[in-house]
Formats: structure tokens, C-alpha cells, sequence
């Protein structure tokens, strides 16, 4: 059971990744409207498009760590 633990932990990393690049696509977004306020509209749409995105990652890491916990677990 421990090396399925660590498996899930390991897999589950892909979940802190996803965190950091929203973070940082966040930052990088509001330092963009700050600049220039007008093209709002657009920096808007490809922010929630990319966070979309990274998201979906940590939904495949953490689909992993429960797959690994409750199939390999057995």
C-alpha cells in the first residue's frame, strides 16, 4: 500500500503545476490590463481560455492519483 501511496502523491504533483500556471498566467494577465486597459476584453478571453486549459491537467493528474489508489491499491 505505501508504493500506491507514493505513486498517487506523485501523480497528484500535476495538480500544484496547474496551480503555479494559473497563478503566474493571473499575474502576468492583471499586469497586462493594468498597462493597457483597453484590450481588456481580449486578455480576458485568452486568460480563461489558458486557465481552461491548465486546469484540465490537474483534472488528469488527480483522475491518476485516485486511479492508481483505487485500482493498482487492490
Amino acid at each position: 500500500m505505501s508504493l500506491t501511496a507514493l505513486g498517487a502523491g506523485i501523480a497528484a504533483l500535476g495538480c500544484i503545476g496547474a496551480g503555479v500556471g494559473i497563478g503566474i498566467a493571473t499575474a502576468k494577465a492583471t499586469d497586462a490590463v493594468a498597462r493597457q486597459p483597453e484590450a481588456e476584453g481580449k486578455i480576458r478571453t485568452t486568460l480563461i481560455l489558458g486557465a481552461a486549459l491548465a486546469e484540465a491537467t490537474a483534472i488528469y493528474s488527480l483522475v491518476t492519483a485516485i486511479l492508481i489508489i483505487f485500482v493498482l491499491g487492490k
